[in-house]
């Protein structure tokens, strides 16, 4: 196992302390190799433009092996549970996109979403809600399965072709369970889908680890949430120790990227985050 980090621990969308600003990913790569990071994740969201262009990309991939700091997974936002067709085949291209965007950076993996209804648009109602809503009016949960598990075996397919792995986030809405995950999983049934499993997305579970272990057998990459200052929207009370020896026994030998979340400026939290991770990582072997 090895620690990375997440562009959006630097820049979370005017949430944070820090400002509102999209990060210079040249200047994170350069922080990763000062501070012994072995690789960098990069939000979609945080490049300038939706289409990034092809010199953009080449410039970050050899600055990238420049420095020695691989871009290891790029993170891709879209939602497959519409029953607009229109935009349903829109949210399948932007993933394709952003295939073809870590196939340029030679990042392995996409991180991906399962969709949700977004009849709760306000995040802290959502949130209230233990990351649940109702269906679209007319539909029911099946249908939303049946859109992200058909829009996914496209986009595998695409991905796998050009050697990119589609990683599914347990991340709220069709995924806020494992056995969410697994569904969509199971209904894509393509080896080029497996599973980010993030932290701190179980924090509404009765047993949070638990949901852990179901997703560890199918996981490339672990989000690792921290809250320095307190969380920004909930603060999961998670024991790193407990976890890296869940990944240990599971035979996980990827990355495990921060994902910075608390109320402190990322110049304390990003450190004080990464000093407990690696404390825990070494207690835990």
């Amino acid at each position: 196992m090895q620690l990375a980090v997440s562009s959006y621990s630097f820049s979370r969308f005017g949430a944070g302390p820090e400002p509102n600003e999209k990060p210079d990913f040249f200047r994170l790569l350069d922080y990763c190799a000062a501070e012994g990071i072995a690789g960098l994740e990069i939000l979609g969201v945080h490049f300038a433009e939706p289409h990034p262009d092809a010199q953009l990309l080449e410039a970050l991939r050899a600055h990238s092996e420049q420095v020695g700091v691989p871009i290891i997974a790029v993170s891709a936002h879209h939602n497959f549970v519409t029953p607009d067709e229109t935009r349903w085949e829109e949210e399948i291209q932007k993933l394709c996109r952003w295939v073809d965007v870590a196939a340029a950076l030679n990042a392995g993996v996409v991180r991906a979403f399962g969709g949700r209804w977004a009849t709760r648009p306000r995040f802290a109602e959502f949130m209230a809600a233990n990351g649940e809503e109702p269906p679209l009016e007319g539909y029911q949960d099946d249908d939303g399965y049946a859109w992200s598990a058909t829009a996914f075996r496209r986009c595998a397919q695409y991905a796998g072709d050009r050697g990119v792995t589609l990683a599914l986030e347990n991340h709220w809405g069709f995924t806020g369970t494992a056995a969410g995950v697994l569904r969509i999983l199971r209904d894509t049934n393509s080896p080029w889908l497996r599973v980010v499993l993030d932290t701190g997305n179980f924090n509404f579970s009765p047993d949070q680890y638990a949901e852990m272990r179901v997703l560890l057998p199918h996981t490339v990459l672990v989000h690792a949430k921290t809250y320095v200052g307190g969380g920004i929207y909930y603060t999961a009370d998670l024991d790193y120790t407990l976890i890296f020896r869940m990944l240990r026994q599971a035979g996980f030998q990827g990355y495990v990227s921060l994902e910075f979340e608390g109320k402190a400026h990322p110049e304390q939290g990003i450190p004080e985050s990464l000093a407990m991770l690696r404390a825990a990582l070494a207690e835990s072997g």
